[in-house]
């Protein structure tokens, strides 16, 4: 008799809600300000663009003295010259001070999730799935590589992430319809947006900030970039494909087999598909490629781009005809919708906050500058992509990375032989690929919180293709080592 396999770790594994998790995470890393010492660089203002950065001075790092006093368990105490641990007053007001902090993307969630809560009472985005579903009814496998390529490039090219949270909704529709589970439905659109995110070729948010602050020609080595866009997708969509093609054939092979997959919609009356919806989606999609040209062109951000979207609700509230009251009511509801997944933004903000209170942050910064010296070229640069994806889990930003990192890391690629495209690639891949796993990016457990789909069950579909794509990116840097890119 053959004893049944053993659950994998991943099968064992239990994780709580999402803002347990947090809340864990959160303290744990209160704990570290105790044990990590704290420093801290010099830092100065550059303009990147239309945006400007405070980045820090190469070579400044100084360790400053922890203020260890007893009392601060509870209450801090503030000595000149020295750093202070976190303890219990600044744990309970991490989450508050994160969500303050994270308060344009917070706001900008419940924005566009208004506008599509006025899009949705108008019909226009259900008639219209509904639409393309039947015209794809037979050609499942073509609808995904279309659908995930379109928001790969977008991801990729405009660094798009946030605007896709509302449409989570609609691709778990897409994802049922075509017989798949519910995790297919938010890979469909999650895993595609940081896939393209991670191969940033024009990303403003992260591609650009880096190689401005490392002084190099804004979207430089774009070709490099774009055959990687192809190759991660390529791994992707193959990866993808070929689990639902599995689910689709038995739905026990699914990460979630007991999952009945109801959604709250599903019996809702579809519209025909008219004029009307088709007008509506004409002027919302030319009103959003404005909004992405805008972001490259004027240096839009998110106070600009809700507004763009707020345009987008009074578009889709002439055209229908809608009464401004039920026009208010569909705002209201679609926001509502979103308190969850912004509030998780905020959740998640809480970590960098309390790394920075204690001063630490640089500190690890500093250590894993100085030990990736250590190592040959080749070597050296794979770390860096691996420092780049650990220090991810603490700052969940690509921005905000670029300007603690890219400082350091360019300078230490002069030294070690490298090209200083080589530190840009490094850090757009290690944190991009790492936003798909780390329980601190707050769009991804906001997806996982809208989809229904438990952090454990994210992480046993997620785990194998993140290790595929991070081979990849090894594969890339090796690369450019080898060609002196």
């Amino acid at each position: 008799m053959i004893s049944a396999m053993a659950p994998s770790f991943l099968d064992r594994l239990h994780v709580p809600h999402v803002f347990t998790l947090l809340t864990g995470v959160i303290l744990f890393c209160c704990v570290l300000t105790w044990i990590i010492p704290s420093g801290e660089y010099d830092r100065e203002t550059m303009e990147v663009g239309a945006l400007t950065r405070n980045v820090i001075v190469p070579n400044s790092y100084e360790e400053i003295p922890k203020n260890y006093a007893v009392g601060n368990v509870l209450m801090p105490s503030s000595v000149d010259g020295q750093a202070t641990p976190v303890g219990a007053q600044g744990f309970l007001s991490a989450i508050p001070r994160g969500m303050e902090a994270a308060a344009d993307v917070i706001f900008f969630i419940f924005v566009i999730g208004g506008v599509f809560g006025i899009l949705g009472r108008t019909g226009a985005i259900v008639s219209g799935v509904h639409s393309l579903m039947e015209r794809f009814r037979h050609s499942g496998p073509l609808l995904i590589i279309i659908l995930m390529s379109v928001i790969a490039i977008g991801g990729s090219t405009l660094g798009m992430a946030e605007e896709f949270i509302p449409l989570v909704p609609l691709f778990l529709i897409v994802s049922k319809e075509l017989g798949y589970d519910r995790v297919l439905g938010l890979a469909l659109v999650f895993v595609a947006a940081e896939t393209g995110f991670a191969a940033a070729t024009t990303n403003p948010f992260t591609v650009n900030i880096a190689q401005g602050i490392a002084e190099l020609p804004l979207n430089s080595l774009l070709g490099f970039r774009a055959i990687f866009l192809v190759c991660a997708l390529a791994v992707t969509l193959t990866y993808l494909l070929r689990y639902g093609a599995r689910v689709k054939a038995d739905r026990s092979n699914s990460v979630m087999p007991d999952d009945a997959f109801e959604l709250a919609d599903a019996n809702v009356k579809v519209e025909a598909f008219n004029g009307k919806h088709r007008a509506i989606l004409i002027a919302c999609g030319l009103i959003f490629a404005f909004i992405l040209y805008a972001v490259q062109g004027y240096g839009w951000w998110m106070a600009e781009m809700g507004g763009g979207f707020i345009l987008m609700g009074f578009a889709a509230i002439i055209i229908s005809r809608m009464t401004l009251t039920d026009a208010a009511k569909s705002f209201a509801k679609g926001a509502e919708e979103m308190i969850v997944a912004a509030l998780v933004v905020g959740f998640a903000r809480g970590v960098q906050v309390v790394l920075d209170d204690a001063q630490v942050l640089d500190t690890i910064v500093f250590y894993a500058s100085m030990g990736l010296e250590n190592f040959p070229s080749y070597v050296a640069a794979g770390g860096m992509f691996v420092f780049q994806t650990f220090l991810n889990f603490f700052i969940p930003s690509g921005s905000g990375q670029a300007a603690v990192t890219m400082p350091i890391m360019a300078p230490l690629a002069d030294v070690l032989g490298l090209s200083r495209q080589v530190a840009v690639f490094a850090f757009t891949c290690g944190d991009g690929l790492s936003n798909t796993i780390i329980p601190t990016s707050g769009i991804l457990m906001a997806m996982l919180g809208l989809s229904g789909i438990p952090y454990d069950k994210w992480l046993k579909f997620m785990i194998p293709l993140f290790l595929r794509l991070s081979a990849l990116a090894i594969v890339f840097l090796s690369l450019a080592v080898a060609l002196d890119l």
